[in-house]
């Protein structure tokens, strides 16, 4: 491998770290609703107004909404941040090529990443640096 690409593989691994945690911090945006749909379970008068308070389903619908969301998306920043670790290490070739496709779905950061990582990734010289690609 040429000393480029190797330098290349080292600022995408740093990338995936930096993107990682843009990832995570994003996906906390939905505590809002969580900390809404509590609000509307444990004090609902508060959202009735001057008619009926809202049904308590509604409260938990916006906890479990946001709650999953946060998940998702901190699992999705996990995931990102293990393939920069694997592209630093030069380990888990198919892992990093599947990652790179699945951080293209986070536009427009994401998806500068998953190219440029995907284009690095698809050089045989790089390829040949991960290893013999073991299959199942």
């Amino acid at each position: 491998m040429k000393p480029e690409q190797a330098e290349q593989l080292r600022l995408l691994s740093i990338f995936h770290y930096v993107f990682a945690g843009v990832l995570a911090l994003v996906a906390c945006l939905p505590l809002i609703h969580v900390g809404l749909g509590l609000a509307m379970v444990l004090a609902p008068r508060q959202f009735g107004g001057h008619g009926e308070p809202p049904p308590a389903f509604l409260g938990w619908f916006f906890v479990v909404t946001g709650g999953v969301f946060i998940l998702a998306g901190w699992l999705a920043a996990a995931l990102i941040a293990w393939a920069g670790r694997c592209l630093a290490r030069r380990r888990q070739y198919t892992y990093c090529l599947v990652m790179a496709g699945v951080a293209c779905v986070f536009m427009p950061l994401g998806t500068l990443l998953g190219v440029f990582t995907i284009l690095l990734l698809a050089k045989p010289e790089v390829k040949a640096a991960f290893g013999p690609v073991v299959s199942a």
